[in-house]
């Protein structure tokens, strides 16, 4: 099964209808980082992340990975063997930080977008994470907690996403 993001705030997958939010500059075929654009097309997902210290760990086919204080995303371009990558942050790389004060990583899914060696520059750290308020993001997708916990119940690691 593929999950379906079919406009700026719908994701579909099999029966199930949920309210999204996606990059506040819409979608688009050829991302730049920083641009604020979700990527159009159909990607694998990786692991479950999530805030052991916060949330219980959730029920799900996905492997699961507890997120740590040291935990990263590099987003810098000019790093090219750590760019779209897991990274440690007690290093000199510079990225997107995972152990969050607000509840926005409590749980996450990275979307494989610029995965397999990453294009610098192209996009990073694209995943489906939570929102309370809906507002639209640098370019990822976000879900209210309750719909993320039942989509991570229902997927798999096979499952897809397709971005229209």
């Amino acid at each position: 099964m593929t999950i379906i993001v079919k406009n700026k705030d719908t994701l579909i997958y099999d029966d199930f209808e949920f309210k999204c939010c996606i990059g506040k500059n819409g979608f688009t075929k050829t991302k730049i980082e920083g641009d604020g654009k979700t990527p159009i097309g159909k990607f694998s997902l990786g692991d479950l992340y999530y805030r052991k210290d916060k949330k219980r760990k959730p029920n799900t086919k996905l492997k699961i990975v507890e997120i740590k204080k040291n935990m990263g995303w590099c987003d810098d371009f000019k790093l090219k063997d750590y760019y779209n990558k897991l990274i440690n942050l007690n290093s000199n790389i510079k990225g997107e930080k995972l152990f969050r004060r607000d509840y926005k990583y409590d749980f996450f899914i990275p979307i494989k977008y610029n995965w397999r060696n990453p294009t610098p520059g192209k996009g990073s750290a694209i995943f489906i994470h939570l929102t309370k308020n809906f507002k639209p993001t640098a370019g990822c997708i976000t879900m209210a907690e309750k719909d993320f916990l039942i989509l991570a119940k229902l997927i798999e690691k096979n499952t897809k996403i397709k971005i229209l």
